[in-house]
Formats: C-alpha cells, structure tokens, sequence
C-alpha cells in the first residue's frame, strides 16, 4: 500500500521508502509539481514543463535506485544552466529575447539526470547572478512561499523558493558572493557551496553550458532542507567520497570577534550563539580571532566581480537592471594595471589568510546580519552589509555549508579542498 507522497522530508528518508516501495516517482512529482509557483509572484520558475518533467518519473526503473544517487528526487536547476529544449535566461528578458532553446543539456543538468534527479524546471535569479537580494525588474522579486512579505534573497532565490514550497527537495545554485548561502539562511534551508576547485575537478567543468559571473569567485552547490543529505548531494553534484564522521571534540573552531558584528541584529546573534553553545557541548574547542586580516576584501572582491562581469556582457549593457548596468560599466573602466593591483593584492589576501587562520579547523560567523528582507524596502545598502560577512569565503575559494536555523542561519566555512569532511561534520550536526 502506498503511503501519502511528501516532498518536504529529507532525501535519505525519501530514498528509504522508495527502497520499501511505499511510494513510486510518479506520485512524488506529482506532488512536487503541484507545489510549483506558490509564492505571491508565481514566479519561483522562470521556465518549466509538467508534462516533462512527468516523463522523467516514467522513465525511472527501479532497478537503478541503488546506483543513482538521486533517483526521483524532484530537483530545480537555476536558470543560468543549459536545459536541452529551455531557453536560458540569466534572469534577463534581453538575454531571453536574443537566445534560442538551448540544444544540449549543461554539464550539470548531465550530471542531475545520471543521478536519476527529476528536474523540475528552471528557477528565478537575480539577473545575471548579480545580486544578493532576489529582487528582479524583468521577472518580478522573488518572494518567500512562506511569507509574501519577505524576500527570498539571491541570487539563488527561486531555487530557495523552490526547496521552501515543496516543489524540489533540493536546489542547484551557484554562489559568487553569497548567492547560495544568504537566500539558504533566508529562507530557513541548508545551503553548500562547494570550494572553488570542485567546479573543474578531475569529475569534469561543471560550468560548461553553464553562465558564470566573475570566474575567479563563482562557485556550484545546492540548497536543500536537511543537513544529513549534504554528503549525499556532494557525491551526486561532484563525485565526492563520502567522508567519517568527525570527532567533534578535536576540532578547534574559529569565531569572529565580537566587534566584527557591530551591525548584527539580536536574533542573528541569538542563533550564533546558540550553535556556539551546541559545539561546545559536543566538545569543540571554540576561539575568536579579530578580523583585521579581512579588512581588504571590500576594495579587492566587487571590482574584481565587476570587471570579470562586464567581459562577459559587453555593450549594449541598457537592457539590463540599471544599478547592474552601472556596476558593470565600472568594471569595463577599470584598466589593465588595475587589475593586476587588485589581483596581487588578492593574492596577498589569502596567503594572509591561510597563514593566520591555519591553525583553525573551521570557521564560524552569520552569513548576514539580518535574519529578513522585506519587500517594499530600500535595498540600495543591503549589498554592502552582507557581502561584509559572505566576501572572506568568496575571496579565499573555500566551502561552506549554511547551517539551518528559522533565524539568521550561520555559515561553517571549511579548508579548501575539504569539502567532503565539511559536509560530514553538517551531517553529524544534523542530529
């Protein structure tokens, strides 16, 4: 007999009672779909094909369960991967308007359907991945399933919307500057984005079809619901091995100190304290470390992001949101002896980095300082305060996974190249 589907459980439940044959594809997409586009907007996808996506589920045999990480899993890709027969937008109706359907799927749409994932469709952005809010002029904000007057933030907001809904148990997103990590805490969902070597390992360049932003700084992962699937999700994604379980008692974690979160709202800095307070529990040894070595992420990361941004959308830039316009202007300004400074100087940041905080297993701060965005709301400084707190992973490559709370999730940054044990320790966190 077959029990009530439920896309708003973790994937390793789901993957259990698929094994029991208590539930079949077809009623989980079925459900998932049914979800779709609840928020205010209806506008958590930019594209998306039911019957598809039903075809998909029919497809499935359930022989290939044990070897497919993902088999029917409901999943959303973010509408900056090719999909084979969408059009890929960015969140741009000029960049729309000027695409046919794309003719291949992205490497990661590949991978997704390899796993056995169900894709569910193609999910809101941020345009071009350009921001940190959700908000969008072309295709309406992006608005929270679960309270219309928030915003999700971004730019992986429809994928956080998604997963919030119920219509994919798990979002691919990507994260520049905090574009899968802020709408994750947001919403009240995990989020990985993986270090930024992962993207073009030996598993292969997961960006081809794919439209990057700035490729010193862009990364791939997931929002998802449970901590536990973070390892599965980073096998299926990027082929990692599925690592021990640490002792939590031998980790040394670093804490920003106090004076680094001026701007923190009081629930923000409730749930830090909080995780603090369960890692000490469990035995980790938990140590502040002042943020001066941070202090020059502001003036290396957005012009960086800006000129790598403005290569890859040259002129006529008048299509597109005009603060995104302006800041990609900016970085077309910037001359070639600039740049190199800027570089040098991000190199020296993070041999700076690595030296000061080696001794440290992991780190731990907000990934904002507010737990909200309304809507109707002056955004225009929104950028700055939380690329504050997101820039130092961005800027040093290394993994992190959002921590899920209901208010002002924090972030657990890992070591470069460590993201397998990152997602392990999440998991055991989990519980």
């Amino acid at each position: 007999m077959h029990s009530t589907p439920d896309t708003c459980t973790s994937i390793k439940s789901l993957r259990k009672r698929y094994a029991e044959c208590l539930v079949n594809p077809s009623q989980i997409i079925e459900a998932a779909l049914a979800r779709s586009n609840s928020n205010l907007g209806k506008n958590v996808y930019l594209a998306q094909n039911q019957t598809w996506s039903w075809r998909q589920a029919e497809h499935l045999t359930h022989q290939a369960l044990q070897n497919h990480p993902l088999w029917g899993i409901p999943v959303s890709l973010k509408d900056c991967f090719d999909l084979e027969g969408f059009v890929t937008t960015c969140g741009s109706k000029t960049l729309a308007a000027a695409r046919k359907p794309a003719i291949t799927d992205s490497a990661v749409a590949s991978r997704l359907k390899q796993a056995g994932a169900i894709i569910t469709g193609k999910t809101h952005l941020h345009q071009l991945a350009y921001g940190i809010t959700g908000e969008n002029p072309d295709f309406g904000d992006c608005l929270q399933p679960a309270n219309p007057h928030l915003l999700t933030g971004g730019s992986t907001s429809g994928g956080a919307a998604s997963v919030q809904e119920g219509s994919a148990m798990a979002a691919i997103g990507t994260d520049t500057g905090g574009s899968i990590r802020v709408p994750a805490a947001l919403c009240g969902l995990a989020g990985y984005r993986a270090s930024i070597t992962l993207s073009t390992s030996n598993e292969g360049d997961l960006w081809r079809g794919g439209e990057h932003l700035a490729p010193t700084f862009d990364t791939i992962g997931w929002i998802y619901r449970d901590l536990a699937d973070g390892p599965l999700l980073g096998t299926a994604l990027f082929g990692l091995p599925q690592a021990p379980a640490p002792r939590i008692e031998t980790l040394c974690i670093g804490v920003p100190a106090r004076s680094f979160f001026f701007d923190c709202d009081p629930d923000v800095l409730a749930t830090l304290e909080e995780w603090i307070s369960l890692l000490n529990h469990r035995g980790a040894k938990i140590d502040s470390f002042e943020t001066s070595v941070w202090d020059d992420a502001k003036e290396i990361f957005p012009p960086i992001q800006a000129s790598e941004a403005a290569t890859l959308h040259p002129e006529p830039r008048d299509g597109f949101e005009p603060v995104i316009a302006e800041r990609l202007r900016g970085g077309a300004s910037l001359s070639a002896k600039e740049l190199t400074t800027l570089r040098t100087r991000l190199s020296a940041f993070r041999r700076e980095c690595e030296q000061k905080l080696q001794h440290f297993d992991y780190l731990l701060l907000p990934n904002t300082p507010t737990s909200e965005l309304h809507t109707n709301s002056d955004h225009s400084q929104t950028r700055p305060k939380i690329l504050r707190y997101t820039m130092p992973a961005s800027l040093l490559g290394r993994p992190v996974v959002t921590l899920r709370s209901n208010r002002g999730a924090p972030q657990l940054i890992g070591k470069l190249g460590a993201d397998a044990e990152l997602l392990a320790l999440s998991a055991l966190l989990a519980n």
